[in-house]
């Protein structure tokens, strides 16, 4: 009857352990293999051990669960408790969201962190504002062109099929008189393949991942700006877990950061090697072209600052301070 006993307690204390347990969904748009999903894994599995099995986070990469400009609205909503997005697709809800986006005002790793610093006051007010907290941060590579021909000045872009994932670069493909055309990562590489596309601007890993080079023969490696990835929760989820888990998530998550910036640089120069030895020429921009381009940004700041106000000028001041 003691043994009994035993059993029927051990049976409810593991019920219990269960019924403890909670589980989040976390959606991205990137492949596995791409090294922001590798950090994001690191960080679920980093939060599963400091929780003991408490706190399970399952991720669904390549916009299997949801598109990428649909995942901001889905934690926001709480159809998940997390999701990782790339703020600058954001610009239109609120300017804040887009500063990385604007063309050579941070165009290397420690400005992209200044800048980061500068603007992540803000960031955080205004996602608290939409029942969001941000966990971490961390950039794509410096952007640069991908084309199917070689470009001497900015001219050359005229007319191009120019793939755009964000506001930022469907505004440079006007300036410089190209066709944007609205393409998220998962798509790329079969809009590449039927030719709806033949040029963009993005990171050395997004044409890695997308076998860009299997396409088109040209990198022109403009480091443009960093666009920021960011891991978001949704507030009321965050609330809902107990102080040790809280903590628990928020460590995991400034590790990841820190992970993730190191990362991001380190992997910067193996995919422009990899690039280079799929075939692609992988080359700095002509001058012409580096200040036809530099012209274009110093017209997106303007605007940007136009449409930020005093909030987005203090940001930008604090940057350059």
């Amino acid at each position: 009857m003691f043994k009994n006993a035993l059993l029927v307690l051990a049976a409810v204390s593991a019920s219990s352990a269960v019924l403890a347990q909670t589980k989040w969904d976390l959606p991205s748009a990137y492949p596995v293999t791409n090294f922001h999903t590798e950090n994001l894994n690191q960080f679920i599995a980093d939060v599963d051990k400091a929780t003991g099995g408490k706190l399970k986070i399952t991720s669904h990469a390549n916009a299997s669960l949801f598109k990428a400009p649909e995942i901001k609205r889905a934690v926001q909503s709480g159809q998940v408790q997390a999701g990782e997005i790339i703020l600058g697709n954001y610009e239109n809800e609120n300017p804040i969201y887009g500063l990385d986006g604007v063309p050579f005002l941070a165009t290397g790793y420690p400005a992209a962190l200044r800048l980061y610093k500068a603007q992540r006051p803000a960031l955080e007010k205004l996602l608290a504002g939409s029942n969001l907290r941000l966990l971490y941060s961390v950039p794509w590579q410096p952007q640069g062109v991908y084309v199917n021909k070689a470009l001497a000045s900015g001219a050359d872009l005229a007319g191009l099929k120019w793939r755009a994932y964000s506001p930022a670069t469907a505004r440079l493909a006007e300036l410089a008189k190209a066709q944007p055309v609205q393409i998220q990562a998962a798509e790329l590489s079969q809009a590449l393949a039927t030719g709806v596309v033949d040029s963009y601007m993005s990171s050395s890993s997004t044409g890695y991942d997308s076998k860009t080079y299997e396409h088109v023969k040209y990198f022109y490696n403009t480091k443009a700006w960093l666009p920021k990835n960011a891991v978001l929760v949704n507030k009321r989820a965050f609330d809902a877990l107990d102080k040790p888990t809280q903590e628990a998530v928020l460590k995991a998550a400034a590790a990841a950061e820190e992970r993730g910036w190191k990362l991001s640089e380190e992997k910067n120069k193996w995919y422009l090697e990899q690039l280079a030895a799929k075939g692609m020429t992988v080359s700095e921009p002509p001058a012409a072209l580096a200040a036809d381009f530099k012209k274009m940004g110093d017209l997106m700041l303007v605007d940007w600052l136009r449409k930020a106000g005093d909030d987005g000028k203090a940001i930008v001041d604090a940057f350059r301070n």
